[in-house]
C-alpha cells in the first residue's frame, strides 16, 4: 500500500467528523488495502460540470469534505472577482441522498467568508437553478446533483453569474483555489440555522419560482392555432425535483388530463423502483408505459432526477394494441426544431439570423432541417453549457433573439434564453403542445418523423456506453483513447476519410478529449470519455436509403467498436 495513501486515511479517521455514515464507513476501511485505495488513489476531479462521484468516505468521494473544500474554493474565486452587494450565490438540490445536507454545508461555507445565499427552501431542478443565479444576479451557483446517475452518486454543479454551468477558465481557477486548501484546516464552515436567522442565509421567494414558470410558459408557438389539450398524459418524475414546476406550468397552460406514476411520484433518492433514473433507458420508463397502458395515454413523459432531461413514449399501433414507442433524443429534437420553425414562420415570429445550437454527437439530420427553414446550424462539444455559451455570444452581439432552438443527444432541450441550461419544464411544456397541435391536425409524431425521413433521408443514430470502475478502470480508459488516436484507416467497412481530434482545439472550441470520425456516405462515430461517470461513449450516425440498411451498417460500426473497447 503506498505510504501516502496510507497517511491520507490516517488524517481523515482522525479529522472527518461531522457525519456519522463517513465515519462509520472510515472505520470499517481498516485493513482493507483495495476499499482504501479506491477511496483515496485520487481527489475528486472539479472541472466544467463541477464535481460528482460516489457517495462516501475520501478524498475520491462525495461527502461532507469534499463538498465544503470544493465550496471554499468556490468562495475564494467569488471574492476575487466580485464585490459588496455582487458577492451572492444562488442553491438548489434534488432530491438525491444526502443533497439536502449537502447544499447547507455548501451555504454556510458561503456564508462564513461573506458571501450572502439564496437557497431553494425545498427542492428544486437545474433550470430553476440557473434561472435564479441569473433573477437575483447572484455571482455564481451552486446545484446539488448527480442528474441521472445511479442512486450511490452525487455531486456539485457550478454556475457562472450568466446562469450557464462555469467556463474551462473559470473551472480552472477554482480548481486552483481548492488545491490549496487542506480538507480539514483551511475550510470555514459556519451553522446554517444561525447563518439563516442573522439574514445571511436567505430562502428564495415564491416570486422567482412563479417568474420561472411564466417564463417557460412565454415560450408556446401556438399563436392563433386552436388545439384541445384535453389530451391524455401520463407523467413520471422518476422520484426526483420535476413534479412541482412540471405539473404548475402544465395546468396553468391547460393541461389537465395528467396522471402522474404513483410510484414515481414522490422524491426519494434510492429510486427504488428505477435503479438507473435515466429517461434515455427503457428500464427507467417501464412503470410509466404500465400506466399509461392501464389509462389508455396518448403521451408518456418522464424527467430524471434534477429535471434538466425528458424522456418521452407514444402510442404506436404499429406495434401492437395499445403498444407504445420510445423516442429518442435525437427524434424527439428534430420534431421539436421543426415544429418551432413551421409555427415561428406561420406566426411571423421567425427572427433573422436565426440559431440552431446543438452537439456535436447529436444528429445531423437537424443540420438538413435547419437548413430547410433557413436557420443557421451551430454545433458545439458535448454539454449544454457550451449551448448556453453560444446564447451568451448572442447575446453580447444584441442577437439574443436568433436563438431558437437548442437540443443535445441525450434528452436536453431548451426553446427560450431565460435559463442557460437544458431544462425539462420546457421541454415537458413544449412537446406537450406540439403533440396537441399534431393531434388537432389528425397526426401523430410517429407520422411527422416518416415524412421527415423521406424528405431528408433517413438516420440512425445510436449511443453505446462502456464501463470501467475504480483505479484500473481509470488507466484502461486512457489506454483505449491512446489506442484510437494510434491511426485507422476504416470502421465497420467504411473508409474514414477525415478524423477530427478535439483535443488539439477545432473551431474555436475548447480543447476536449473527444474524437469525431467522419465516415463515407455521410456516416460518422464519436468516441469520448464520459465527464460524470468511469465510461467510454461511442456515439454512431448511419445515413442510408432506409431503416434496414441502416440497422445493417450499424452494427456492423458498433461490432467494430467493441474490438476496439477490449
Amino acid at each position: 500500500m503506498d505510504e501516502k495513501l496510507m497517511e491520507q486515511y490516517n488524517i481523515w479517521k482522525t479529522n472527518a467528523k461531522g457525519d456519522p455514515d463517513v465515519e462509520k464507513e472510515l472505520m470499517d476501511m481498516e485493513g482493507d488495502e483495495i476499499a482504501i485505495e479506491d477511496a483515496f488513489y485520487r481527489n475528486l476531479e472539479f472541472g466544467t460540470g463541477g464535481l460528482r462521484g460516489v457517495i462516501g468516505a475520501g478524498t475520491n468521494r462525495i461527502n461532507i469534505h469534499t463538498i465544503a473544500r470544493a465550496s471554499q474554493g468556490l468562495a475564494n474565486y467569488v471574492n476575487r472577482h466580485f464585490s459588496g452587494d455582487d458577492k451572492k450565490i444562488a442553491v438548489s438540490f434534488d432530491s438525491r441522498i444526502k443533497s439536502d445536507v449537502f447544499s447547507k454545508v455548501a451555504a454556510g461555507v458561503f456564508a462564513a467568508n461573506g458571501i450572502k445565499v439564496h437557497i431553494y427552501s425545498e427542492l428544486m431542478p437545474v433550470p430553476c437553478l440557473s434561472y435564479a443565479t441569473r433573477y437575483l444576479k447572484c455571482a455564481a451557483g451552486v446545484m446539488v446533483t448527480a442528474s441521472h446517475n445511479p442512486s450511490k452518486y452525487n455531486g456539485y454543479k457550478v454556475y457562472g453569474a450568466d446562469g450557464c454551468q462555469i467556463t474551462s477558465d473559470a473551472a480552472k481557477e477554482i480548481l486552483n483555489e481548492i488545491e490549496k486548501l487542506d480538507m480539514f484546516s483551511d475550510v470555514k464552515m459556519a451553522d446554517f440555522t444561525e447563518q439563516l436567522n442573522a439574514g445571511n442565509i436567505e430562502y428564495i421567494s415564491d416570486d422567482v419560482y412563479t417568474a420561472f414558470v411564466n417564463e417557460v410558459k412565454a415560450q408556446s408557438v401556438l399563436g392563433d392555432a386552436k388545439v384541445d389539450k384535453n389530451i391524455a398524459i401520463v407523467y413520471s418524475p422518476l422520484n426526483g425535483s420535476g413534479l412541482k414546476p412540471v405539473l404548475r406550468t402544465l395546468q396553468e397552460s391547460g393541461y389537465t388530463n395528467i396522471t402522474v406514476v404513483k410510484e414515481q411520484e414522490k422524491p426519494d433518492g434510492n429510486f427504488p423502483t428505477c435503479p438507473y433514473p435515466n429517461p434515455e433507458i427503457r428500464e427507467a420508463m417501464e412503470l410509466g408505459i404500465k400506466c399509461a397502458k392501464e389509462n389508455q395515454a396518448d403521451l408518456l413523459i418522464a424527467t430524471d432526477p434534477d429535471c434538466d432531461r425528458v424522456g418521452i413514449a407514444v402510442s404506436d399501433p404499429t406495434a401492437g394494441e395499445g403498444e407504445y414507442r420510445l423516442l429518442s433524443g435525437n427524434e424527439v429534437g428534430v420534431l421539436l426544431l421543426d415544429y418551432i420553425c413551421s409555427r415561428r414562420i406561420a406566426n411571423g415570429t421567425m427572427p433573422e439570423d436565426p440559431v440552431l445550437a446543438k452537439t456535436i454527437v447529436s444528429t445531423d439530420l437537424a443540420d438538413r432541417v435547419a437548413q430547410r427553414y433557413g436557420v443557421r446550424t451551430t454545433n458545439v462539444l458535448t454539454g449544454f453549457k457550451y449551448i448556453g455559451e453560444q446564447i451568451a455570444q448572442l447575446e453580447e452581439k444584441g442577437k439574443e433573439n436568433s436563438y431558437i432552438f437548442g437540443f443535445e443527444e441525450s434528452y436536453g432541450y431548451l426553446s427560450g434564453t431565460y435559463v442557460r441550461d437544458k431544462d425539462a419544464v420546457d421541454g415537458t411544456f413544449m412537446i406537450c403542445e406540439m403533440f396537441a397541435y399534431y393531434a388537432s391536425i389528425g397526426k401523430t409524431f410517429i407520422e411527422r418523423l416518416d415524412e421527415l425521413y423521406v424528405k431528408f433521408g433517413y438516420c440512425l443514430n445510436t449511443l453505446y456506453s462502456y464501463q470501467f470502475e475504480g483505479a484500473a478502470g481509470f488507466k484502461k480508459m486512457q489506454e483505449i483513447m491512446a489506442n484510437f488516436r494510434k491511426g485507422i484507416d476504416s470502421l465497420g467497412g467504411k473508409k474514414i476519410e477525415t478524423c477530427l481530434d478535439y483535443s488539439q482545439g477545432i473551431d474555436g472550441l475548447p480543447k476536449s478529449d473527444v474524437l469525431k470520425y467522419l465516415l463515407e456516405d455521410n456516416c460518422s462515430v464519436v468516441v469520448r470519455p464520459s465527464g460524470t461517470e468511469p465510461k467510454l461513449k461511442t456515439y454512431i450516425s448511419v445515413s442510408a436509403p432506409d431503416k434496414e440498411t441502416a440497422a445493417a451498417q450499424e452494427a456492423k460500426l458498433d461490432q467494430a467498436l467493441k474490438t476496439m473497447m477490449k
